[in-house]
């Protein structure tokens, strides 16, 4: 049952939305078609609830919509894959952020695909469907097992890829999904490394990467996948990102929602100078990312000395806020 309900505000027309669209492709076996059901729920009332991102633009094609007919937009066929992209492609600004999520089972022949009820699609069919999208910034997200070449597919400029495996040879079902979608739900105050009561692209990748490695040591199993990401365009993914160089820049810069937090998702939300601090955390974040779209055209001595202080002014900031919030918290302990 959805818990999407009306606590979202309205969104002003000029702000940057997200968009999402999540995919269930086949299960192959009653656990796991109850499992990705499970896993695109649960994210999609994450994102409605926690995130604020309006209902209209949440989107779940499933392999079975009986499960929950008033949930599922349709089936994940290809052809209703291709309409749901071509659909928010229509009504995205070009400053819009697109979020796909797939999951499900992966296989990986002569190319790397996504095993869908019909027609399978690969990755060279979504870095199609990808270049419809006019906006900004698209965070591609494959949790499905042999998701690997996926990343060398679909990087670009403005791109988040991340996948569950390496390569196309690690086939098993992956457990990366599951951990990704417990970053913005359960596992968000562990997920949420920097404290500032959202979740980034990065931070969930992270937090899902070293979920799936203790998970494996915890049984004493040898790991079957190993995820990547990438989002500097090289193609080349990482398993180890980092937020101040390569891959992982932009990342931390992308959350389900824009602007600063929710007040809802505040500690404080009545605080008056703890929001005012979150605005200027905010600004500072707007400040670097405008300056790394310009990292092309700027001379590389003074882009790396101005990124340098605006992320030493970032983590002060981010700093100023954690010790305020614990400042209030023990007051109110007394």
């Amino acid at each position: 049952m959805w818990l999407w309900v009306a606590s979202w505000i309205a969104v002003p027309a000029a702000a940057q939305q997200t968009h999402i669209l999540v995919i269930v492709g086949l299960g192959g076996e009653p656990d796991y078609t109850t499992k990705f059901h499970q896993w695109a729920t649960t994210l999609l009332d994450a994102a409605a609830n926690g995130y604020e991102v309006p209902v209209d633009n949440l989107t779940y094609l499933g392999e079975m919509p009986s499960l929950a007919p008033e949930v599922i937009a349709d089936r994940s066929s290809r052809e209703n894959v291709e309409a749901a992209i071509d659909a928010i492609a229509t009504r995205a600004e070009p400053g819009d952020h697109v979020v796909i999520v797939l999951f499900g089972h992966g296989s990986f022949t002569d190319t790397a695909r996504i095993n869908l009820p019909g027609r399978d699609l690969s990755a060279d069919d979504f870095a199609a469907l990808l270049d419809r999208l006019t906006v900004e910034h698209v965070t591609f997200v494959n949790t499905a097992s042999a998701s690997g070449p996926f990343v060398e597919k679909l990087s670009g400029k403005g791109r988040i890829v991340m996948t569950a495996t390496r390569t196309g040879g690690e086939r098993n079902a992956s457990v990366f999904g599951g951990y990704f979608v417990e970053a913005f739900a359960d596992g968000e105050p562990d997920a949420d490394q920097n404290k500032d009561n959202r979740v980034s692209m990065l931070e969930a990748f992270v937090f899902a990467r070293l979920r799936v490695e203790q998970s494996y040591e915890a049984d004493g199993r040898l790991a079957t996948e190993h995820a990547l990401l990438d989002d500097n365009g090289d193609g080349e993914g990482t398993s180890e990102p980092d937020e101040l160089e390569g891959d992982g820049t932009v990342a931390r810069t992308l959350f389900f929602t824009s602007g600063a937090p929710a007040r809802s998702a505040m500690a404080f939300p009545d605080d008056i100078d703890l929001g005012r601090l979150y605005e200027e955390r905010q600004t500072l974040e707007r400040r670097v990312d405008e300056l790394r779209r310009l990292r092309d055209g700027a001379d590389p001595e003074q882009y790396e000395q101005e990124l340098e202080r605006l992320l030493v002014e970032l983590a002060l900031k981010s700093r100023e806020i954690r010790q305020k919030e614990a400042s209030m918290k023990d007051s109110e302990v007394r």
